[in-house]
């Protein structure tokens, strides 16, 4: 479990190349340049830890672009102490990029080999979430209201189970769209019935699926 002054150079130089691409919220900037991404990925694949792209971690997932982590990140505006739900928690590396910024994150993992891995591994590197086994669709009404929510595969549709489990005045940030690409959304709920949706461009990610594995 090292971190060498190599790998803190490299990860000066991918927050410089996320800031480039139009990352604005130091708080994230400085989250991407202290998480050490290396320790996320199988060691033989080390020398990829640090390049701007996504890469796979096994059960059919990935561990995300660093700039689609920041700029989910960034749209989520996370305040600290901030109560956030992570639906899929996979490497685990989104969820140490919004523990670095203050948030209390409840994260939930449908893959049970992901949740196993990702779990050890935060928790050896410092890390403390709320760790869920579980179905991402339901979320986790028994800690509602969050504050703000983050979903880290491609949904369908926006969730209404999750939907409900957002405080008014908080915050969603989910990709929308199927197999070819989703657009990545922001909902704002502005009231007990009242949703704001906000399009943000495209990305790519997994598709978000239902039960549990």
């Amino acid at each position: 479990m090292t971190d060498t002054y190599r790998h803190k150079g490299l990860r000066k130089k991918l927050e410089e190349t996320v800031k480039e691409k139009g990352i604005k919220d130091q708080r994230v900037l400085d989250a991407i340049g202290k998480v050490p991404r290396h320790l996320f990925m199988d060691s033989g694949f080390v020398e990829f830890a640090y390049r701007d792209q996504a890469f796979p971690i096994g059960s059919g997932q990935t561990i995300s672009q660093p700039y689609t982590v920041a700029f989910q990140t960034e749209l989520l505006q996370v305040q600290k102490h901030d109560k956030v739900l992570e639906i899929g928690t996979g490497s685990g590396y989104q969820c140490a990029i919004l523990l670095e910024l203050g948030a209390k994150v409840y994260t939930i993992e449908r893959q049970r080999e992901l949740y196993l891995k990702s779990r050890a591994l935060l928790n050896k590197i410092g890390y403390k979430p709320y760790f869920f086994y579980g179905d991402g669709y339901l979320g986790q009404p028994r800690f509602e209201p969050f504050d703000k929510i983050l979903v880290t595969a491609g949904a369908p549709e926006v969730p209404e189970e999750l939907k409900k489990q957002l405080k008014v005045g908080g915050r969603m940030v989910v990709p929308v769209g199927g197999s070819g690409g989703q657009v990545m959304v922001s909902v704002d709920r502005l009231g007990e019935d009242e949703f704001k949706e906000t399009k943000h461009g495209y990305f790519a990610f997994v598709p978000m699926v239902k039960g549990k594995k």
